[in-house]
Order: structure tokens, then C-alpha cells, then sequence
């Protein structure tokens, strides 16, 4: 007897935007002495293209290079100094952009000095957080299976990264939260300072970490529980058979006044705070719960099983990004198959159509781990960070 499969197909599933969104599209992308890669200069298709490579010859490099102008900084937690190409004075990353809200960004690096300048359409961005998600680009990779794996760390961090390049207002609350929090940190531990004297010192950031804080704890509730019901149909569409959800866990649970509510708990533990140096009530202790059939998907979830959440988890920043900015963001995939089987890896393929997807650029070892969707980019080779056209 043949069961039919009822997990929704991924064409079935409406996108979260009804109208068509224009797809940024790099035009000119050029990269010198960044990591292994002295000197790339590439106009790319309005389509992407597929960069095929054996491993160690500079594949992801050229995708972190790419992705640098969106975070000004590297995906993989490398300093500025360790992608600065050996023995050169620095690096250098530049893009043109149509259908994006700037036509031009690029990023330099001097060794020397530990200098970074960055310019969006010409201009010099003296804030850093000025120019943060200028290019609008979405990344997968199997390093994405550490925000489901991982420690709540991994998965606030997803949402900071995803809400600060999505909204100004979030990205000004997180810098200042992260300063409140500093201060009384350092209040806590200050030497030679104790009693009332301390707790009036520690006590003083609390009032910005409730503030601040509290549009945090919004924002990541309201993203949560708006994307709830699409990130189960998702997990469903890639190949889930058991039921996936999540939610925003939090230490003040769900308050009608959050910014109340963190006062509170900070003056309640600050005594309990003081003693262990740390503060215990806040965004930075909150989590993003991940569920499969009501079972912690960290701690009982296969491998496959974390993979299609964090690539599910990615749609859904994609979807996000794309509503905030109007254009479909630049689509990176960084071997983003080689631990999924076959099925999965086509219905994401299939999703990732079906939700109109940007221009892609792709990295593969061998030309015949490019999907049969994705055949039609043009090709690039690389070797030993040199990349040249197939058609050359």
C-alpha cells in the first residue's frame, strides 16, 4: 500500500510577502589579499554563479569576502588581521549593487594600523553601525547546524544579527543594552568597592538595561511569534514528518509590561548578582526555543534533523530581510547540501524558488555537486584563490 506523503509541497507554501520584491544583484565584485585571495575581479550574472573548487583553494574564502560587506566583520569569528593576505599590508572588498537601497559598498583593512574604512555610495561611514547591512546578502552553510546544536548563545546571536540588520531601533537598543550591561558588570566587580556603596553603583544601570532591554525582548518575541507557524511549515516542506516549533524562551517569562518586569527582576537579583559577579535577568540570558514533536531539538535531534531547522531558521531570515529592505537579498551558499541526503536538498532548492530567491552564488567542491536547479549559473573555477570563467 502506497501512504501519500502530506507534508506540504514546497510551491504550496505562500511566500510571507505578496508583492514581487527586486532582487539585489552584484554587478562588479572585486577582492585583493583577502585570506588566500590576491586578486579577483568579477561581474557577475544576474542569475549568480556556481564556483567550483577542491577544498583549501578558497571557495568560502571568496564567500566571506562577499558577506564581509554585509557584517563588516567574518562569519567564521576570525579578527581582521587573520584575513589580511600573508605578507600584504591589507585587504580590500568592494561591490556594485542594483535593486538595493545603495549602489556601492566596500571595506578595507590596514595591517599596520588596525584601521578600517568603510564606504557606502562614496561615502566614508565613520560609525561602523552606519553602514551595517548595506549589502544585503543571506548566507547558508553547514556551520548553521551551531545555531540549533549549539549553546543559546549561537541562536541569540541569530536573532541579534538578523533583528540589528533588519531595524535601526533594534540595533541602537542591542548597543546600548550591551553598554549597560558592561557598566554593571564592572560595577560588580569593581575593587575596593563594597555594601551600599556598591549596590548603588550597581544599581544605577539598571534603569537602561530595563529600557533597552525591553525593545529586545519585543522585537524577539513579536519576530517569534509572527514566524512561528511558517518556520512549521518549512521544517514540514524540507522533509520533517514530526511537528516543529518554536518559541521565544525568556527569564522574565510573559509580562504585559516587559520594561517593569526587567526592573524588577534586576533589583530583585542584584544582591544574588553582586555575590556571583554576573547578571542573571535580561536579553542576554534568553533563548530561542527549538522544538520537534515537543522534544528539545538540541539535546534529541539528529544531525539532518538540526540542519533542516538551521536552513529553515535561514528562509525565514531571508523572508525577514526581505520585508525590511524591499529587495531580495543576494543568496550564498556555502556547500550548503553536503550533509543533507538528496530529497532535502532538492525541496530546499524547491523553496528557495518557490520564495522568488536572489541572486545566488554557490560553492562546491566538484561540478557535479551543483544541483540540477542550479546547472543554469554560469561557472567559475578556483585554484589556489585564483578564479577564472569556465567559458574563458
Amino acid at each position: 500500500m502506497v501512504v501519500a506523503d502530506a507534508r506540504p509541497h514546497p510551491a504550496d507554501i505562500p511566500a510571507t510577502a505578496s508583492a514581487t520584491p527586486a532582487r539585489a544583484l552584484v554587478t562588479s565584485l572585486a577582492v585583493r589579499d583577502f585570506r588566500n585571495l590576491a586578486r579577483v575581479d568579477i561581474a557577475p550574472p544576474p542569475e549568480g554563479f556556481a564556483l567550483v573548487g577542491e577544498n583549501g583553494q578558497g571557495k568560502t574564502n571568496l564567500l566571506e569576502a562577499i558577506h564581509y560587506l554585509q557584517l563588516l566583520r567574518s562569519f567564521r569569528g576570525a579578527r581582521d588581521a587573520e584575513l589580511v593576505r600573508f605578507d600584504t599590508a591589507g585587504f580590500y572588498v568592494a561591490a556594485e549593487i542594483a535593486n538595493a537601497p545603495h549602489r556601492t559598498v566596500s571595506a578595507g583593512f590596514e595591517r599596520a594600523g588596525k584601521r578600517k574604512r568603510v564606504l557606502v555610495d562614496g561615502n566614508e561611514r565613520q560609525r561602523l553601525t552606519d553602514a551595517l547591512g548595506a549589502f544585503p546578502a543571506v548566507l547558508f552553510s553547514p556551520r548553521d547546524a551551531e545555531i540549533v546544536a549549539g549553546a543559546p548563545g549561537a541562536r541569540r546571536r541569530f536573532l541579534d544579527m538578523m533583528l540589528a540588520l533588519s531595524s535601526r531601533p533594534y540595533l541602537a537598543a542591542l548597543q546600548r543594552y550591551r553598554a549597560a550591561l558592561a557598566q554593571r558588570s564592572a560595577a560588580m566587580r569593581r575593587p575596593g568597592v563594597a555594601g551600599a556603596r556598591q549596590e548603588q553603583s550597581v544599581a544605577v544601570w539598571e534603569a537602561p538595561l530595563a529600557e533597552h532591554g525591553a525593545v529586545l525582548w519585543r522585537a524577539r518575541r513579536d519576530w517569534t511569534l509572527a514566524q512561528r507557524a511558517r518556520y512549521a511549515e518549512l521544517c514540514a516542506a524540507i522533509g520533517e514528518r514530526t511537528p516543529a516549533d518554536l518559541s521565544y524562551a525568556s527569564s522574565i517569562g510573559e509580562p504585559d509590561d516587559p520594561e517593569a518586569a526587567l526592573r524588577d527582576a534586576l533589583a530583585r537579583n542584584r544582591a544574588a548578582d553582586i555575590r556571583r559577579g554576573l547578571t542573571h535577568a535580561g536579553p542576554h540570558r534568553d533563548d530561542l526555543s527549538l522544538t520537534l514533536g515537543g522534544r528539545n531539538l538540541r539535546a534529541f535531534g539528529s544531525a539532518g534533523q538540526q540542519r533542516t531547522a538551521a536552513i529553515a531558521l535561514r528562509l525565514l531570515e531571508s523572508a525577514t530581510r526581505r520585508a525590511a529592505s524591499g529587495s531580495e537579498p543576494v543568496i550564498l551558499l556555502d556547500d550548503p547540501f553536503a550533509e543533507l541526503d538528496a530529497r532535502r536538498a532538492a525541496r530546499i532548492l524547491e523553496l528557495l524558488v518557490a520564495q522568488g530567491s536572489g541572486q545566488t552564488m554557490l560553492a562546491v567542491p566538484r561540478a557535479d555537486d551543483i544541483p540540477a536547479r542550479l546547472t543554469r549559473l554560469a561557472r567559475y573555477q578556483i585554484s589556489a584563490g585564483a578564479v577564472r570563467s569556465e567559458s574563458a
